[in-house]
C-alpha cells in the first residue's frame, strides 16, 4: 500500500487524511461503546479487536453482539451481517465510477474500507477521486475504529461490576437511537420496523425457530412486504401529466 501511495501526488493522501478526521472523531464514542459492550457480551480483548480489524462495520458488529448474547449460531450471524451490509454492493458500484481507474487488487483493498461515512466523504468530492485520497480517508477512519474498540474494552475492565452488567442495556438503547431518527424521516421505516417486530414476535411465540433465525427471517420478510406494498401504492397513484 505504501508503494501505491508514493506513486501518487503526496497531497492526495494528506487531503484524504484531513477529510477523514471528522469520521475518526465521530467513530470515537461509537467504537468505545462497542468495546465496552463486547466485554460485557463475553468476548475477549483479542476477539473484540479482531472483529473490528476484520469486519469494520459498526451496525453489523453491534448486531453480531446482540446475536452472540442470545447464543445464535455462526451461520445465522454471518447471514444476518450479509443482509445488513448488502447496501455495500451499491456503494461499491458507485465509487467504482467515482474513483480513478485502478487494478482489481487495489480496488479490493480500498473496498474493504467502505462504510456509510467513508463513502459519503469520498463520493461528495468534486471530479475524479484519486486512489491515494480514498486510502487517506479510509486509513484514519479504520485506525480510529480499531484503536477505540480496544480502548473501550480496556476501560470496561476498570469499571465497577454493576456498571459492566448494566452496559447490556446500552446495546438496545444504541439500536433505538439508530432507528428513531430514521423513523422520523420516513413513514416507510416505521412500517418496516413495526412489521419486523410483529413478525419476530409471531415466530418466537408460535414456532420453534431460534431467536437468531426469527430476527433474520422477520427482517427479510418485512422488507419484501413493505417494498411490495409501497411499489403497488406508487403504481396506483394517478399521474400528474
Amino acid at each position: 500500500m505504501e508503494a501505491l501511495i508514493n506513486t501518487r501526488k503526496p497531497g492526495d493522501f494528506r487531503l484524504g487524511l484531513q477529510a477523514g478526521i471528522s469520521i475518526a472523531v465521530g467513530y470515537f464514542p461509537v467504537a468505545l461503546t462497542f468495546g465496552l459492550l463486547a466485554r460485557t457480551t463475553g468476548l475477549s480483548f483479542y476477539e473484540t479487536v479482531m472483529m473490528s480489524l476484520l469486519v469494520f462495520a459498526g451496525a453489523a458488529q453491534y448486531i453480531s453482539l446482540s446475536l452472540i448474547a442470545i447464543g445464535t449460531g455462526v451461520f445465522e450471524i454471518i447471514l444476518t451481517t450479509f443482509i445488513v451490509n448488502i447496501r455495500h454492493f451499491l456503494m461499491s458500484a458507485s465509487l467504482n465510477e467515482k474513483l480513478e481507474k485502478e487494478k482489481g487488487w487495489v480496488k479490493a483493498i480500498y473496498s474493504f474500507g467502505i462504510t456509510d461515512e467513508t463513502f459519503t466523504v469520498i463520493s461528495v468530492k468534486d471530479g475524479k477521486v484519486k486512489t491515494a485520497f480514498a486510502f487517506g480517508v479510509i486509513l484514519i477512519s479504520y485506525a480510529s475504529w480499531v484503536v477505540n474498540s480496544g480502548l473501550g474494552y480496556i476501560i470496561g475492565e476498570i469499571l465497577p461490576q454493576f456498571l459492566q452488567v448494566s452496559m447490556g442495556v446500552a446495546l438496545y438503547a444504541m439500536f433505538v437511537g439508530l432507528l428513531v431518527p430514521s423513523m422520523k424521516k420516513s413513514v416507510k421505516v416505521v412500517y418496516l420496523a413495526a412489521t419486523a417486530a410483529a413478525l419476530n414476535s409471531v415466530f418466537l411465540f408460535t414456532t420453534s425457530i431460534s431467536e437468531g433465525w426469527a430476527i433474520m427471517i422477520s427482517t427479510i420478510v418485512s422488507a419484501v412486504l413493505v417494498e411490495f406494498v409501497t411499489s403497488r401504492n406508487m403504481k396506483g397513484e394517478p399521474s400528474n401529466e
